[in-house]
């Protein structure tokens, strides 16, 4: 039986192409030199009934602002509170560290100085960093990071780091083969034979990142059969109703973009205004909230062709028992969103991995060891199941399925199919971090 692969890259980069909009901070890197003789003293085990110490590393205050990273830190300290309020595991409460990184290099390596060496946490769990310099750091202190956001390409480079959606590459120190990582074409592939899309628009701005995210999708557009529209508008003065109109004049059945939620949000609008009419406004995990009344008020019915994709249980979907967990621990904030589910099965992740070495004695080689041994962790049903594999070439296709939920006012976000059986055989496309 084939292993059912998770839509990891392409998510991966959407992510990344989106914060890349706004700017990315800057900071020094390590080279790898400094590890080669580490003498530092590992963390020791927890020991009667002594707090486990864990670090979350955010970047809050990042040049994009705040609210973008926070989801998973907030879902994760949610979990976290709730097993101290059960005993924490085996007796030993979880000690939450948090770092604020700032959303720069400089400010990620002083984090991880902070929370690996001096804090002696066990693990990292749910990082979420706009530049995660320290990451070479915290492989080579061989500190497992567990389900992170890959907002950038270190869970597909460095050993001892896992992410939130796995990963097949080498993680020699490289990202992923020579340099190229790769993404499936599922999302395209469920439009197209799900919901009988043929015309798709890719929606970008005139600047770096924004278009070479764009010129990606485009690339597993073609891949799949559609006829490709793309929409390039000023960074600094984009006209989007232009952008709308020619879309609709060329008959686009889905929307696709590389822009900013504020963009996103103006788009939509224009789209109302022109009469732009899709199957689908295609989003990513990162918008995937329950913000979007307030994002899109000013364009009603775009708003109820917003789609999302991803590889996690709908945070809407209350008739499961395990989203019903989450969304009763997690009652008192103001928002909900598919990130704070993913910090909350990231934390759940580490639990297991710790549970399992409570006897033991719960160390970072006894977490990294069962973490490596994570083959199909699903969180509790949360996650499509996870894989890491380090294989040495890229796979040519993979079985992937991914989980889809659009939105409908009144209702939220509505779970489209069940996600463990949303699955197709697609190409896997190499694309540059």
């Amino acid at each position: 039986m084939r292993r059912v692969r998770r839509p990891r890259a392409a998510e991966g980069a959407a992510a990344a192409a989106l914060l890349l909009l706004l700017g990315t901070a800057c900071g020094s890197r390590l080279p790898e030199s400094d590890f080669e003789h580490d003498t530092r003293t590992p963390a020791p085990a927890p020991s009667g009934g002594t707090p486990i110490p864990v670090g979350i590393i955010t970047s809050v205050t990042s040049p994009v602002g705040g609210a973008a990273f926070t989801g998973p830190r907030d879902g994760a300290k949610a979990w976290f509170d709730r097993l101290n309020a059960h005993g924490g595991i085996d007796g030993h409460p979880v000690q939450v560290r948090e770092c604020d990184d700032g959303g720069s290099g400089v400010g990620d390596n002083t984090c991880v100085h902070q929370l690996v060496d001096e804090d002696k946490v066990v693990a990292l769990v749910a990082t979420t960093a706009l530049d995660y310099a320290g990451a070479p750091r915290v492989s080579h202190a061989r500190v497992p990071d567990i389900g992170g956001q890959p907002i950038g390409a270190a869970y597909d480079t460095w050993p001892h780091l896992y992410g939130i959606y796995g990963s097949l590459a080498p993680r020699n120190g490289t990202p992923g083969w020579g340099g190229k990582l790769y993404g499936g074409t599922e999302v395209y592939r469920y439009f197209k034979q799900k919901q009988g899309a043929r015309t798709a628009a890719v929606v970008s701005y005139n600047q770096a990142s924004s278009a070479a995210y764009a010129r990606l999708v485009e690339q597993g557009l073609k891949a799949e059969g559609y006829k490709v529209v793309s929409e390039q508008v000023d960074f600094a003065l984009p006209n989007f109703r232009a952008a709308a109109a020619d879309l609709k004049e060329q008959g686009a059945d889905l929307v696709f973009d590389a822009i900013d939620t504020h963009g996103n949000a103006q788009l939509c609008k224009a789209m109302d205004e022109v009469g732009a009419k899709v199957i689908a406004k295609v989003t990513n995990v990162q918008n995937w909230t329950s913000t979007v009344p307030d994002d899109y008020r000013d364009a009603p019915r775009c708003r109820n062709a917003l789609w999302a994709t991803g590889a996690s249980r709908d945070y809407d979907d209350t008739a499961n028992a395990a989203v019903r967990e989450f969304r009763d621990a997690t009652k008192g904030l103001k928002t909900h969103s598919q990130w704070q589910l993913e910090g909350w099965a990231a934390a759940m992740w580490f639990t297991d991995a710790a549970r399992s070495c409570a006897r033991t004695g719960i160390t970072r080689a006894c977490v990294d060891g069962f973490m490596n041994r994570s083959d199909g962790y699903t969180a509790d049903g949360l996650l499509l199941p996870v894989t890491f594999e380090r294989l040495p070439e890229p796979p040519k296709t993979r079985r992937t399925c991914l989980s889809v939920a659009r939105w409908r006012d009144g209702e939220g976000w509505v779970s489209q199919g069940d996600m463990n059986h949303t699955c197709f055989d697609v190409p896997q496309l190499p694309y540059s971090p």
